[in-house]
C-alpha cells in the first residue's frame, strides 16, 4: 500500500512542477503533497476548476450507475424463461400435470416456462441433468417417486444423490398405481393372476417406466407378498408402458389411475388391483384388503432445483409454485387428468422422502450397495 502511494505521489509532484497551477505554495506546510496536488484542480480561480470538476462529477456518477446496474442485474430473477425438466415421456400423467403446473406458474412469474421432456433411466437423466446444471433457478425438475426408488435400488449407478445434490421445492401432485391387464385376460381377479404367474413362472410380462422406479417397486412388494414374480419390461414412461398393453406386447401393466382411467371407462382395460383405495373403483381392492401386510406404494410428483440455488431464486419459485398449485385452474385442470393435488412445503416434502426412503430400505432389506435383496 506504501508503494503504491508513494507511486501516485511520486507522479503527481512531477506533474506540480511542470504546471503553472502546481507552482503555488502550499496553503500550510502541514498539508501532504499528495493532497494538495488536488487542490489546484478544484482552488476557487483555478482556470481548470469547471473541467475539474465535471471530469470528478462524471467519474462518480458513472460509477455510481454501474454498481447500481450491476447490483439490480444480480437480484433480477427471472430475467429469462423457465425451463422445465419433465423426466417422463409425453402424455404420461406427470408429463400432462406439469404442463398444467407450468402454464399457472408462467402467469405468476410472468415469464415463459418451457417443458422439456428428458427421459432415461427411470428418470435418472432428466434428474442428473437439472443437477449438474446452471444454478440460478432457471432451470428446474418436474419427478416422480422414481427419483428416490431409482437411488434407493441402485445407488452406485444413479450419478447423483437426491438428498445432496438437489433443492426440494414443492410436493405437488400424487396419484394411486393400479395392476391392469387386458379385457380379454383370463384372470378378472388379482389372486387368478397371482396363482397363474406362479404356475407360469417368466411368461407373464408386464411393463414399468424402469428399473428402481416406483412401478418396478409395485411388482417388488408382490412378489415379496405373494411370491409371484412377474416379469418387468422397461419403457421410457409408463403411457408407452400402458400403450404395449393395449398392443399385446406385455400382459400386465401399473400405470397411475389418472392415466388409465380413460381406458378403463371406455373398456380396454381390466383393473385388478391398487395401490391406494378409490371411490370411483370400489371392486378393485388394496393388497392390504386382501390380507397382505403391504400395499403398492402410490406415486408423487414434485418440483426440485439443482442444489446451490441463490436463496432468493428459490423463495421467489416456493411461493409462485404454491400459489400455482393451489390455484382455482391449477386445482381443475389436475382433477381433469385424474391425479390428486397434494401441496407439500419443501420441509415437509423433504422429511416426507426421508421417511419413504427409510421404508424402502427396511422392506426391500437393502443388501450393502444398495441393491434388492431376492
Amino acid at each position: 500500500m506504501e508503494c503504491w502511494n508513494d507511486g501516485i505521489m511520486e507522479g503527481l509532484t512531477s506533474k506540480i512542477k511542470n504546471s503553472t497551477v502546481g507552482r503555488r505554495k502550499p496553503p500550510h506546510p502541514n498539508i501532504p503533497l499528495f493532497q494538495y496536488s488536488i487542490i489546484p484542480l478544484i482552488y476557487k480561480g483555478g482556470p481548470s476548476m469547471k473541467r475539474a470538476r465535471g471530469l470528478i462529477g462524471g467519474l462518480i456518477g458513472s460509477i455510481f450507475f454501474i454498481s447500481i446496474a450491476s447490483s439490480s442485474q444480480a437480484q433480477v430473477f427471472p430475467s429469462q424463461s423457465i425451463q422445465l425438466v419433465i423426466t417422463l415421456a409425453p402424455g404420461d400423467t406427470l408429463d400432462l400435470t406439469g404442463r398444467a403446473i407450468g402454464t399457472e406458474l408462467a402467469k405468476i412469474l410472468k415469464t415463459p416456462v418451457v417443458p422439456v421432456n428428458k427421459t432415461g433411466g427411470s428418470g435418472a437423466a432428466g434428474v442428473d441433468f437439472v443437477a449438474k446444471g446452471k444454478k440460478d433457478g432457471h432451470t428446474i425438475l418436474y419427478v416422480n417417486s422414481n427419483i428416490i426408488y431409482t437411488y434407493a435400488a441402485n445407488p452406485e449407478n444413479v450419478p447423483y444423490n437426491p438428498f445432496q445434490d438437489l433443492e426440494p421445492l414443492c410436493l405437488a401432485v400424487s396419484v394411486p398405481l393400479l395392476i391392469a391387464v387386458q379385457p380379454d385376460a383370463p384372470w378378472k381377479t388379482f389372486q387368478e393372476l397371482v396363482d397363474y404367474v406362479k404356475q407360469n413362472p417368466g411368461k407373464v410380462r408386464g411393463s414399468s417406466t424402469g428399473v428402481g422406479s416406483v412401478g418396478h417397486f409395485g411388482y417388488e412388494v408382490i412378489r415379496a407378498e405373494t411370491g409371484a414374480e412377474i416379469n418387468m419390461i422397461p419403457f421410457k414412461g409408463a403411457s408407452p408402458g400402458l400403450t404395449a398393453l393395449l398392443g399385446g406386447h406385455v400382459e400386465v401393466a401399473i400405470p397411475s389411475f389418472a392415466l388409465v382411467s380413460p381406458q378403463y371407462k371406455a373398456n380396454k382395460v381390466r383393473l385388478l388391483l391398487t395401490s391406494k383405495k378409490i371411490p370411483d373403483l370400489q371392486g378393485v381392492p388394496a393388497l392390504t384388503q386382501l390380507g397382505y401386510k403391504h400395499d403398492m406404494s402410490s406415486v408423487w410428483f414434485g418440483f426440485f432445483a439443482p442444489a446451490g440455488i441463490p436463496d432468493s431464486a428459490k423463495k421467489l419459485l416456493v411461493s409462485a409454485l404454491e400459489k400455482s398449485i393451489k390455484s382455482t385452474d391449477g386445482i381443475n385442470a389436475i382433477h381433469n387428468i385424474g391425479a390428486l393435488e397434494d401441496y407439500k412445503s419443501p420441509e415437509e416434502f423433504k422429511k416426507m422422502m426421508m421417511d419413504e426412503y427409510g421404508m424402502i430400505k427396511e422392506l426391500f432389506k437393502l443388501k450393502p450397495g444398495g441393491s434388492v435383496s431376492k
